[in-house]
């Protein structure tokens, strides 16, 4: 969007323009927010301005593209229901700015919790010294979050992300590269572990946010969600667990001894999780944890060498 000529409008215009659509937003219970971080994006106002609403005494604001374009742009988010991430391209995880497209999912504020996680179980009391280092896996990367989550918090390690989407690769790489990770994070097309086989027993810690959602619940979720969001990153099957499952069965293969496996799982999902590692026989210490809004949503555990043996 921003590769668009500038465009500019005036300031009154521009006024104008936000509190229809802000009205627009409230009528079809889309929050009117969205209308400012389109604005932030497109027309480079900042938050200050946008809420003395400041903006409105100034000549001349230049924009990424015409009016009539962003005017367009919301109308198919107010219809169609399509993301305002999606309209601007990006979003904000952590502390980044990163593209997304509907070839991934948009990352959740929640799943930013899945790298306190991992660094938690890195520098807790007593762990393995490997594992703020070595390798470390992203799973179903994606948009490439989880994956510069952990670049970012544990410098010293290498990070192989894997997706199965060529699409989705080229957006990972494209925000690792724009960010400055591309030689700490590697990536590779395939599903889960099998692209990473040379490393076996290797891996200080996986990390995978994979689909969970019943194939039943899929065509009911909120339509920016149905309508334009990858169903193949969604659905996880009949009970939605299908590639938990595998995660579970497959990943003492690559991880070392004292290894960790977190992933994120839907609400409900808690117990069944936690009873399939103990029945898998390879983990120990499993822990569950819940999100900022209490739901149980990430699961801990830890590969046990000795068990392993008899695996």
């Amino acid at each position: 969007m921003t590769d668009k000529k500038l465009q500019a409008v005036s300031g009154l215009q521009l006024w104008r323009w936000r509190n229809q659509s802000m009205a627009d937003a409230l009528m079809c219970e889309i929050s009117p927010g969205e209308v400012d971080w389109l604005l932030l994006e497109v027309a480079g106002l900042d938050r200050l301005a946008l809420r003395l609403e400041s903006f409105k005494e100034w000549p001349e604001i230049e924009m990424a593209l015409p009016l009539e374009d962003l005017d367009q742009l919301w109308q198919r988010r107010l219809n169609e229901r399509l993301p305002v991430q999606y309209i601007t391209g990006v979003t904000y995880w952590r502390k980044f700015k990163i593209a997304v497209s509907n070839a991934v999912l948009i990352p959740r504020p929640e799943t930013e919790y899945l790298i306190d996680l991992a660094v938690a179980a890195a520098t807790k009391k007593g762990a393995a010294s490997f594992l703020s280092s070595g390798h470390w896996a992203d799973l179903g990367t994606g948009s490439g979050a989880i994956a510069l989550g952990l670049a970012d918090a544990l410098p010293k390690a290498t990070i192989h992300a894997v997706d199965c989407s060529p699409e989705a690769l080229e957006i990972a790489r494209s925000n690792a590269r724009n960010l400055g990770f591309d030689n700490q994070i590697k990536f590779y097309q395939g599903c889960w572990w099998e692209p990473v086989k040379h490393l076996k027993h290797q891996f200080s810690g996986m990390v995978s946010n994979p689909p969970y959602i019943p194939t039943s619940t899929v065509p009911i979720l909120q339509p920016e969600v149905v309508k334009h969001e990858p169903h193949l990153a969604l659905d996880g099957g009949s009970d939605g667990l299908d590639y938990i499952r595998q995660l579970i069965e497959i990943s003492p293969h690559y991880l070392r001894p004292g290894g960790v496996w977190l992933i994120e799982m839907m609400a409900g999902q808690a117990e069944t999780v936690g009873e399939l590692l103990q029945k898998q026989g390879s983990y120990y210490d499993i822990q569950i944890h819940a999100d900022l809004a209490g739901i149980e949503r990430f699961a801990v555990a830890y590969v046990d060498g000795e068990l392993l043996n008899n695996f």
